[in-house]
């Protein structure tokens, strides 16, 4: 998918660590969505592995899975 910058309009890059907007430097967070009912997925982190969770009825998502989408708040 391809994401836009919402103050420049310009395309967002991605990367390890949310998204990026090359032409105003602004950098976005990541927000981890269900690949199912595409609703957010809770993050859980332990002795260094990350598993994501559905709330929703889904259970745990494998993170090939995961949708990731820039959080343009």
């Amino acid at each position: 998918m391809n994401f836009s910058c919402p103050t420049c309009q310009q395309r967002l890059t991605h990367n390890e660590t949310g998204f990026d907007c090359p032409s105003c430097e602004r950098h976005f967070a990541l927000i981890a969505l269900c690949p199912d009912c595409h609703q957010p997925l809770q993050v859980l982190k332990a002795c260094g592995a990350v598993d994501y969770f559905c709330q929703h009825g889904d259970g745990l998502i494998s993170k090939k899975r995961v949708e990731f989408i820039p959080d343009l708040t």
